[in-house]
């Protein structure tokens, strides 16, 4: 593990993780979701498990995490560290294909900077539990710029998620054409929690979902998903 700094703009400088096993067949930028930064353990454990997997994975603190605060920063914040850091996992992956999201608030920022502009050498979005909506209040706005995103993108998400109803996700990931594809997680919340009673532990779900994760990136490396 390697501890990094990223410049975002003038004086606006980021912390940053790199793990990056040997032979990775891939590297995640990895970004955080809107209350917990990349240190938080279901990042490390999420990353941890993409290592086992061969998958390298770069985790970046936004400026408003890295600052202590509980605001986050305005969009066009967003887009430039999720463009910054891509580069800088560029610049220290060299030749190994290039895959960007995040959990939750982070994946939706990079959506929107993909959807902006493409960036670059980026093949696919990862999104680990996509925010359609805010809870209890179901609707789509928040993904109106994913029809802008022309890479494959792979949508892992708890059927419990009370951040992205059913009813709403699936029908638009259909509509998103052969690009997108939706992995559910039965019983799981937007964390990726599973009840006692389900018979199954955090860990498996974890596992499962990011083993699901590999498999559709070698797929999208080998071209096999447009």
């Amino acid at each position: 593990m390697s501890e990094l700094t990223i410049e975002i703009g003038e004086n606006v400088r980021v912390s940053a993780l790199l793990n990056l096993p040997a032979r990775s067949m891939a590297c995640y930028v990895f970004a955080h979701g809107a209350g917990a930064g990349m240190e938080h353990p279901s990042m490390t454990s999420i990353a941890e498990e993409l290592a086992t997997l061969g998958i390298a994975t770069l985790r970046y603190q936004f400026p408003y995490m890295q600052n202590r605060s509980k605001r986050p920063d305005p969009p066009a914040v967003c887009h430039a560290t999720v463009r910054a850091a891509v580069a800088q996992a560029a610049r220290l992956a060299p030749g190994i294909p290039l895959f960007a999201g995040g959990r939750s608030f982070g994946g939706r920022m990079t959506s929107q900077a993909q959807a902006l502009s493409p960036l670059p050498h980026v093949k696919g979005l990862l999104f680990l539990a996509f925010p359609l909506h805010p809870a209890k209040k179901p609707a789509t706005e928040r993904a109106k710029h994913l029809v802008d995103v022309q890479i494959p993108m792979l949508f892992l998400q708890g059927t419990r998620d009370e951040l992205a109803s059913l009813d709403l996700l699936q029908p638009l990931v259909e509509k998103l054409g052969e690009r997108a594809t939706l992995k559910l997680a039965q019983d799981a919340d937007h964390s990726f929690h599973v009840p006692a009673k389900s018979g199954r532990k955090d860990a498996d779900v974890r596992r499962e979902l990011l083993q699901h994760a590999s498999e559709w990136m070698r797929k999208v490396i080998a071209n096999e998903v447009i």
